[in-house]
């Protein structure tokens, strides 16, 4: 049970941290959120552009930690237990957890990111505008 402790509460800890990242994006783009808002944008397409940025960020974060952790474990178990056992990881194994892993990142930063676009989406235009940041 430990295990799973560590895992949700880092999990909870990369999702603070995508959060406060996204609020930080929102943050900085106040005045092009209050142009597009002005020239028409709809809350719905403002909500949709923050949650694809996060999206896409999500999918790029999870393939790049899979394959920079995928590689420490290889090299780790390579030179602790001999490379015997690097031969026989099973390539459908490695392919699940990729897709979990994918999953859970795009999940995650899906889940995290609702607040932020929120925020950005019912900003006023006119504060927007007038903030200096």
């Amino acid at each position: 049970y430990r295990m799973y402790w560590l895992v949700v509460m880092s999990l909870l800890v990369c999702a603070v941290g995508i959060t406060n990242s996204m609020l930080m994006s929102v943050t900085e783009r106040f005045k092009e959120i209050g142009t597009m808002k002005c020239l028409g944008a709809l809350d719905k397409f403002v909500v949709e552009l923050f949650m694809l940025e996060a999206g896409m960020m999500g999918v790029v974060a999870s393939v790049l930690g899979f394959v920079v952790g995928f590689l420490v474990i290889v090299l780790v178990a390579g030179f602790s237990r001999g490379w015997d056992i690097v031969g026989n990881i099973q390539f459908m194994d490695v392919l699940s957890k990729f897709g979990i892993s994918i999953g859970a990142g795009l999940v995650l930063t899906t889940v995290a990111t609702i607040a932020p676009a929120i925020r950005a989406a019912n900003m006023p235009p006119a504060m927007a505008l007038r903030s200096e940041i």
